[in-house]
């Protein structure tokens, strides 16, 4: 079986090809617009390899070329950064999304796997949880929800008019790993962020507000359902979360620390203002997205794929946040060490401020 996974190198592709490679008779490519080097060692190493920005002119074109003869594709491929310039974000993550689903309509691949999320669905409830059923317009006010919802909306299309190509969508809470820690920080919370001190596994001060309750997946057991979605016939959406709920309350108890009360006019307006002033990476539209987006149940994935996530969402969280502290990395260019990329501390020697530049 010949699977290409688009957006191969970063969090969710690395634990694939993770997952992937313990499978026999499976032919692994990788698609990214920046390659591991021949010394990247596992994962990466042993692929066939392409490099393509999905979201520059002929994409499409140079895709399909390598789509041809695959059994499926997987589309993980998003752009996060640079946050102060929202038509690059869009170009990559709308545009390259329909250059994927082009190459792989030209190339008559029969499965298509896209990497969707918790950001696609509508403002929902924060006391129970929703099935796929839920709208999957966006959260307004968040870019990265409303890209998630218009790539929705031309998948919806696609399998209408399409019905012979079998399209999976998978709806992942926050997906964390070890590995990803230095990615995530650079992404999330910039280069002044002072994750050093989570080595005392300590957190002081957690604000607290009613709705920020959140799910949370790890990688590796993302890749699990993945593989179950490639290597069977399952077609449609699946949520994928594990237990417990995070809160507030759950985080600052077991990390030692006090919630603090914040109101959610003033969490909008600290992100926007340290956003505005280069300090962190994200925008309001994120605190928005945190504040709004629905839990979820994860009961068909179950059901139809026999998915169980082995790490609860805790186990996952103390990963991420043990990467953070202690600098976890992988060989590829998303997920690397480089100090110099955007996000770090020495990118600020190079005039490239929190939310500038490319950091993939």
């Amino acid at each position: 079986m010949r699977i290409v996974v688009v957006g191969a190198s970063g969090n969710a592709g690395t634990a694939l090809l993770r997952r992937l490679r313990r499978e026999r008779d499976v032919e692994l490519v990788g698609v990214a617009r920046r390659l591991p080097g021949p010394n990247a060692g596992e994962p990466y190493d042993g692929l066939e390899w392409h490099s393509c920005d999905i979201g520059a002119a002929g994409a499409a074109d140079q895709l399909a070329a390598v789509f041809a003869g695959a059994d499926a594709v997987v589309h993980l491929a998003w752009q996060i950064q640079p946050s102060h310039d929202q038509r690059a974000l869009h170009r990559t993550n709308v545009g390259g999304s329909r250059a994927v689903v082009d190459g792989v309509l030209r190339a008559k691949v029969p499965a298509l796997v896209y990497a969707s999320s918790v950001g696609a669905y509508a403002s929902g409830p924060k006391d129970h949880p929703v099935s796929e059923r839920w709208p999957v317009t966006g959260v307004p006010g968040s870019s990265y929800s409303r890209d998630k919802a218009e790539v929705e909306a031309l998948l919806e299309q696609v399998e209408r008019d399409h019905p012979e190509l079998r399209v999976v969508r998978m709806r992942p809470g926050l997906i964390f790993q070890r590995d990803a820690g230095t990615e995530i920080t650079r992404y999330f919370l910039g280069p002044l962020a002072p994750v050093r001190l989570l080595r005392y596994g300590r957190i002081p001060l957690v604000p607290s507000h009613r709705r920020l309750r959140m799910q949370a997946v790890h990688a590796d057991d993302v890749a699990d359902a993945y593989a179950r979605a490639l290597l069977g016939d399952a077609r449609g959406a699946f949520n994928l979360a594990a237990d417990p709920v995070l809160t507030p309350e759950l985080v600052a108890r077991h990390f030692h620390g006090w919630t603090v009360p914040v109101a959610a006019p003033l969490l909008r307006g600290a992100a926007a203002l340290t956003w505005l002033a280069r300090l962190q990476p994200v925008d309001a539209g994120w605190v928005e997205l945190g504040l709004n987006a629905p839990l979820m149940s994860s009961a068909r994935a179950e059901a139809e794929l026999g998915w169980q996530p082995r790490v609860d969402a805790l186990a996952a969280l103390r990963d991420l946040f043990a990467g953070m502290a202690h600098g976890g990395h992988t060989a590829s260019p998303p997920m690397s060490a480089d100090p110099d990329l955007p996000g770090r501390p020495a990118g600020l020697l190079k005039a490239c401020p929190a939310g500038h530049g490319n950091p993939y």
